[in-house]
C-alpha cells in the first residue's frame, strides 16, 4: 500500500532568521513530520499563498489523502471579531489566510483533517468560533520561548475519536500556549479538557475525521505511545 500524502502548510520564516540565508524561507518542525513517517505517512510541506476559497483551495487538496495544520503563532484576532490582546503575538497574516481556507475546504470535502495547538485553534476560527486571547490560568507553559513547554493532563471523552485514537481516557500531554478555545464553531463539540476547564480537544460532528488537539502531541510522540497512537489514527484515516 502506498504511503497517503499529507498536506503541511509551513511557517514563514523571515528573512536572516536562518544563518547563511539570504532570504526568506519556509518550513516545518521536524517532530511532527517524524510522527507522520512513524505512522506511515509522506509529508508535502506548502508554502502560504492567497488561496480563493470557492476553487483553488479544493484544487490544492485535491492532491492529497489528509491535511495536518501545525502550531505556532497566534491567529489575528479580527479573524473572529475581536480586539487585539496585547499578549497575542506572532501574528502572520498570510498563514491565518492560507490555512483557515485550506481548514474549510478540507472540512467540505470530508478529508482527514488533524489540528494541533495552533492548527486546532485555526480550525475553531474557520468555522465561526471564537479564542480566548489569553489564558489566566497557569499550567499550559509559554509559548515561542526555549523550555516554555509543560506537562499536564487532559480528560479525554469517552467513546469520541480522539479516545479511540489516543487508546485512552487520561494522558499526561505537553503544552506551550496562552490561548484556547473559547466559542465553539459550527458543527464542533468539546471532547478533552485540562483539569482547570480549559478546552483540549475538539472534533466535527458528522462523519469526517477531524479532530484538533490544543497540546502538542509531536513532542512527545516518540517515546509515548499514546501520543504516537493519535497520528497513527489519522494516518489510518487518510488511507480510507
Amino acid at each position: 500500500m502506498s504511503r497517503p500524502l499529507v498536506a503541511v502548510p509551513a511557517y514563514p520564516i523571515a528573512q536572516g532568521r536562518v544563518k547563511g540565508w539570504e532570504h526568506a524561507a519556509m518550513a516545518a518542525p521536524t517532530r511532527y513530520v517524524e510522527a507522520l513517517h512513524r505512522a506511515g505517512a509522506q509529508e508535502a510541506v506548502l508554502m502560504p499563498v492567497v488561496l480563493d476559497e470557492e476553487g483553488e483551495a479544493d484544487e490544492v487538496l485535491e492532491r492529497f489523502d489528509a491535511l495536518l495544520l501545525l502550531g505556532g503563532g497566534d491567529l489575528d484576532p479580527s479573524r473572529y471579531d475581536q480586539e487585539r490582546h496585547t499578549k497575542v503575538y506572532g501574528v502572520v497574516p498570510e498563514r491565518d489566510a492560507f490555512e483557515i481556507t485550506l481548514a474549510r475546504a478540507a472540512v467540505a470535502r470530508g478529508m482527514p483533517l488533524l489540528a494541533i495547538c495552533r492548527g486546532h485553534q485555526v480550525l475553531n476560527v474557520a468555522l465561526g468560533g471564537t479564542l480566548e486571547q489569553h489564558l489566566t490560568v497557569d499550567g499550559h507553559g509559554t509559548p515561542g520561548v526555549p523550555g516554555g513547554s509543560t506537562m499536564h493532563a487532559v480528560r479525554i471523552k469517552p467513546g469520541t475519536r480522539l479516545a479511540a485514537a489516543t487508546g485512552v481516557e487520561r494522558a499526561e500531554v505537553c503544552s506551550h500556549h496562552h490561548q484556547a478555545v473559547d466559542t465553539l464553531g459550527d458543527g464542533l463539540r468539546a471532547v478533552a479538557w485540562a483539569d482547570d476547564g480549559v478546552i483540549e480537544g475538539i472534533e466535527l460532528d458528522g462523519d469526517a475525521w477531524v479532530v484538533g488537539a490544543q497540546w502538542h502531541p509531536e513532542d512527545t510522540a516518540a517515546g509515548d505511545p499514546t501520543q504516537q497512537r493519535l497520528f497513527d489514527a489519522f494516518v489510518e484515516q487518510a488511507h480510507v
